[in-house]
């Protein structure tokens, strides 16, 4: 800064002013010169002293619970990065689990300084936090907390489940089954958005086709699978039904399967509908899975502007649309 000062006939101040950004008065001219040698020179501020002297880092805290080992999930924190890295944050991320409870990973955000620290789930949950430090988290993604006292942004499960229903019914299809995910937040909501649209269009559920797509309590990728025993005993139904709706597109990859083996054509015969869009699966289906978008880039997105303070006010829970995604299995 100095250096900068004297070849330009200016006071440090000054160039600290513009280079930091703050209101000290001058030209645009003086400041845009200041800049320019000062890229010239090429000055890099030090973050690391600016937040010592600031208390804060242009840091984002992305606390993840799991996010950051599934695939899919992982566009919560690519489209984060992206949008903060253009209002000059960096997102360091630090992962929590079985062996890392949230209290470690706040407390590992917490020694970068950051803007604000985030917690996001690899799944819609609702978790529950000590008040302590719930109380360092900005803004919780892809999940909320049990006493809704921080802001959350969330899939909209039950506008997914509405949505893709009403899409069958628009393509004549009246009989839907339905295998859902037992014991999730996501399962539960998906089917109240599937009950709305039975309602919404006179249509009654068939109550025996809602089943769960896995054994147990509480479905996971890796719990015993239900799927073959209920294709079978529904192509087997009189009248069976036209369209089989997977809670994800891993269950309907199953589904696919249980259909061929039953001689069963997608879509003459049973089309098959999803959730997700896991595109490594449902785009390689035969034919193309259609299935409703998580919306996770826009959950990041939407989560950058809330810190940065460049979009509009957050609700308390907001919920961010699914996208429906048209391919061949109607």
């Amino acid at each position: 800064m100095r250096d900068i000062a004297e070849k330009l006939g200016v006071s440090i101040k000054t160039v600290s002013g513009a280079l930091n950004g703050s209101a000290v008065r001058m030209s645009a001219e003086t400041r845009s010169r200041i800049l320019t040698l000062a890229d010239e020179l090429g000055y890099k501020p030090n973050i690391v002293a600016r937040g010592m002297r600031q208390g804060v880092l242009p840091v984002v805290g992305l606390v993840a619970e799991g996010l950051i080992t599934l695939p899919f999930a992982t566009e919560i924190v690519r489209s984060l990065d992206n949008a903060c890295r253009m209002h000059g944050l960096l997102v360091v991320a630090t992962n929590v689990g079985a062996t890392r409870s949230a209290a470690d990973g706040v407390a590992d955000a917490q020694r970068f300084l950051p803007t604000a620290i985030v917690y996001a789930t690899s799944y819609h949950r609702v978790v529950t936090l000590d008040e302590t430090v719930r109380q360092s988290v900005r803004l919780f993604l892809n999940c909320s907390e049990t006493s809704g006292k921080v802001p959350a942004i969330v899939p909209d499960e039950q506008q997914a489940g509405a949505e893709i229903v009403a899409h069958c019914f628009a393509r004549g299809r009246r009989r839907i089954a339905f295998l859902n995910l037992p014991g999730l937040v996501a399962g539960t909501l998906r089917e109240a958005g599937f009950r709305n649209a039975h309602a919404a269009h006179g249509v009654a559920v068939t109550e025996d086709w809602l089943l769960p797509a896995t054994r147990g309590a509480r479905y996971t990728e890796y719990a015993v699978s239900l799927v073959r025993q209920h294709v079978d005993a529904l192509v087997s139904a009189l009248p069976r039904p036209d369209t089989i709706l997977c809670g994800n597109d891993r269950v309907a990859l199953e589904v696919y399967g249980a259909l061929r083996a039953n001689g069963v054509r997608i879509p003459d015969d049973i089309a098959v509908v999803s959730f997700d869009n896991q595109t490594d699966i449902a785009r390689r289906l035969d034919p193309p899975l259609t299935t409703m978008a998580l919306p996770h880039r826009e959950i990041g997105r939407r989560a950058a502007e809330v810190i940065t303070g460049t979009g509009p006010a957050l609700q308390p829970l907001q919920r961010i649309p699914f996208r429906l995604i048209e391919r061949d299995s109607v």
